[in-house]
């Protein structure tokens, strides 16, 4: 009897220890397999089984979540969703994240490390944090205006801090509401084809995925490179530039939408904006330190993340002579996201310097205590400071007695630039309107805020088409805004 208790005692080992094979078989060796396999639906009904996290703006949420009752239990909401939708992005139950919800989803959905101060614990228990906020550095006035500015326009608009390089307002038009995306019901997946079907593309965000031909904005990094090469004497100075001017190795003649642009000064040129005299300059200053100037202002940067990730703004380093004087005036091959021409004109307004610009100020725990901030940002020194003094005068010069004047605002000193950009087979296009600027309230030490603006489709007939009648006033009102907005800490 005794041997038989033995003989069935083994034998229970034997499948206990087969048992303990085959769960240790399934949770390591196959557990990867089984978490990947659409299926299973445990890592989704874990996600949205508690509230995501908020995006903040000026102190207050844009974001929200809304229990179904269902298996998914919580849906993302939005306050004033298109407003904000190029700074939030989407979080949907079927298509994804992106944007800030998506690089911050760590954080937002409560499964970022920072969150569990006792990391091995939450990895036995398998429990999640509550998801924190993520604080950004927008300006709701400054947002607003850029929105409303735009109406029912196509285009976009980057404003940013240049002392700081906080990103003030990031807008993009048409724009669309993300919650239509948030559930998973068969509206969701109408309104994701619809959206992708449209034309006017509402849900990509111009203001930093989209590159166009800056067209004369980009003269402020001709003018910064031809003034550092010490090319030009005086702002004042004769530049002996012919009118027209024709392209060196062709029998191509370029010419001025103006007079006056035979041997201007360059206060003149760039007042007047004259491709002439621009088109020479930068074939004066060679192909190679208008790349240099060019990438000081952060132009053919593939790695540039605030903190999701901004298109490369280009110009071609392989061009020949007549390429060159073309790049020059922002035509050919270049092209630069609004983002990237606010961050020219910050420069110009912060002394030369050229602060990476970022949108996250900090992230914090669901009951407030700092997770991470923003701390210092890189600082790159895109031109002398003495020729960014220089080009503050010019751009100044461009608002109180040229064609950037719809910019001008009362108590505050403006400096700007205007742009018309060619584009499409032969310039058949509608050019693109653009204006960059930067101001500083009288009562001010330094400039509060540069700003960069692009219309798509300016409704105008295309010979009125100008930076400085359709863009310029859009600027003006989100510099107003900027400059009205109580001071940081007391709002």
């Amino acid at each position: 009897m005794t041997r038989h208790i033995r003989y069935a005692a083994v034998f229970c080992a034997l499948l206990l220890v087969a048992l303990l094979v085959n769960t240790a078989r399934v949770q390591i060796v196959q557990a990867p397999a089984y978490d990947g396999n659409p299926a299973n639906r445990r890592s989704d009904i874990a996600r949205y089984q508690q509230p995501r996290g908020d995006i903040l703006v000026g102190g207050e949420p844009v974001t929200g979540s809304r229990d179904t009752g269902e298996h998914l239990r919580y849906e993302r909401t939005y306050t004033d969703g298109p407003l904000y939708a190029p700074v939030t992005g989407f979080s949907s139950q079927v298509y994804g994240t992106t944007f800030l919800e998506h690089a911050e989803d760590g954080i937002l959905s409560g499964t970022d490390p920072l969150l569990a101060p006792l990391p091995l614990w939450r990895d036995l228990s398998r429990a999640r944090k509550p998801g924190g906020n993520v604080v950004t550095t927008v300006n709701r006035a400054a947002q607003r205006a850029a929105y409303e500015g735009l109406g029912s326009r196509k285009g976009a608009v980057a404003a940013v801090e240049p002392s700081t390089g906080r990103i003030l307002a990031l807008v993009s038009t048409p724009s669309y509401d993300p919650q239509v995306l948030s559930g998973n019901s068969r509206s969701v997946t109408r309104s994701w084809q619809g959206l992708n079907a449209d034309e006017d593309k509402p849900m990509l965000n111009r203001a930093v995925r989209q590159t166009y031909p800056p067209g004369s904005t980009f003269k402020v990094v001709t003018a910064a490179a031809a003034l550092d090469a010490g090319l030009v004497g005086g702002l004042d100075t004769r530049t002996r530039s012919p009118d027209p001017y024709t392209l060196p190795g062709t029998s191509k003649r370029l010419r001025n939408a103006s007079g006056g642009c035979r041997n201007a000064s360059l206060r003149e040129a760039f007042r007047r904006s004259c491709n002439t005299v621009f088109a020479k300059l930068g074939v004066r200053v060679g192909p190679a330190d208008m790349a240099a100037t060019a990438e000081a202002f952060g132009f053919n940067d593939d790695g540039l993340r605030i903190p999701f990730s901004v298109a490369r703004s280009t110009f071609d380093t392989s061009v020949d002579r007549a390429q060159l004087a073309l790049s020059s005036i922002g035509q050919y091959n270049t092209r630069a996201t609004p983002l990237q021409m606010a961050m020219v004109a910050a420069a110009v307004a912060n002394g030369g310097q050229l602060r990476s610009p970022y949108l996250v100020e900090r992230t914090t725990r669901a009951g407030g205590g700092t997770l991470s901030t923003a701390g210092s940002r890189p600082v790159r020194q895109a031109m002398l400071p003495s020729t960014a003094s220089r080009l503050k005068q010019l751009m100044t010069a461009v608002v109180e007695h040229g064609s950037g004047a719809r910019a001008a605002i009362a108590g505050a000193t403006v400096g700007g630039k205007t742009g018309t950009a060619q584009h499409g087979v032969g310039n058949s296009g509608t050019p693109y309107a653009w204006f960059v600027s930067w101001a500083k309230a009288d009562r001010d030490l330094e400039p509060k805020v540069a700003v960069a603006v692009v219309v798509e489709d300016a409704s105008a007939r295309r010979g009125d088409i100008t930076g400085g009648g359709v863009a310029a006033p859009i600027a003006r009102a989100v510099m107003e805004a900027v400059l009205n907005s109580p001071p940081e800490g007391t709002r």
